[in-house]
């Protein structure tokens, strides 16, 4: 499979031999649904919590007698059947929402967004991707150049000084190769990719 290489202007220069399995790989949408399902229900934290009957501040005093009032018998109204009582079924804070995904489903997964980039033209490589200092608007003009309003650069080891300058840039998202997660890769319109971490990331999902 060949990707476009491109300079820093985004003009394409030559194009470059990648990996088949990676990036020639048939679009499977069932199981790029399962991955990304699951990588953002692991990434989830069980943060909600709701009160019983045993939690909720009421007093158990019987709201009225048993007989000769005409209304319904009611014991308390902490009761789940009134308004302000407490939950049948609560949700609580040590819930655990992960899913299990083998290695191999993530490794396909993974290849298989890559290759549907490279199918709609979405993803590049190049050569490197530096700015002299952390200045977003050094790194927002080299993007701009570059034909790029909003787009995902993965490098191979991140550079204190593009990292600086784009963690201010809400349509830009810097990342090492081993940090790509499938949800940044399908969120993005574009995909940029360094020299380097092409080379990882077929070490790692090759």
């Amino acid at each position: 499979m060949e990707l476009k290489l491109i300079n820093q202007a985004g003009e394409e220069t030559s194009r470059l031999q990648a990996s088949d399995v990676l990036f020639g790989r048939d679009y499977n949408e069932a199981l790029v649904h399962q991955v990304l399902v699951a990588y953002q229900a692991n990434a989830r934290g069980a943060s909600r919590a709701q009160r019983d009957r045993h939690d909720v501040s009421h007093t158990t005093k019987k709201p009225w007698r048993q007989k000769g009032t005409g209304r319904a018998r009611a014991g308390m109204s902490s009761s789940p059947i009134w308004r302000g009582g407490g939950r049948v079924f609560p949700n609580s804070p040590d819930e655990n929402f992960s899913q299990k995904l083998n290695r191999k489903m993530y490794r396909a997964g993974m290849a298989s967004i890559f290759s549907q980039l490279v199918r709609e033209d979405r993803l590049a490589v190049v050569d490197g991707l530096s700015i002299d200092a952390p200045k977003t608007r050094l790194f927002a003009e080299k993007i701009k150049a570059m034909g790029y309003d909003s787009v995902l650069v993965i490098t191979d080891a991140l550079d204190e000084n593009l990292y600086l300058a784009a963690r201010n840039l809400p349509k830009v998202l810097v990342v090492e190769a081993h940090q790509a997660d499938p949800v940044s890769l399908v969120r993005f319109p574009h995909v940029l990719l360094t020299k380097n971490a092409l080379t990882k990331i077929e070490e790692m999902l090759g």
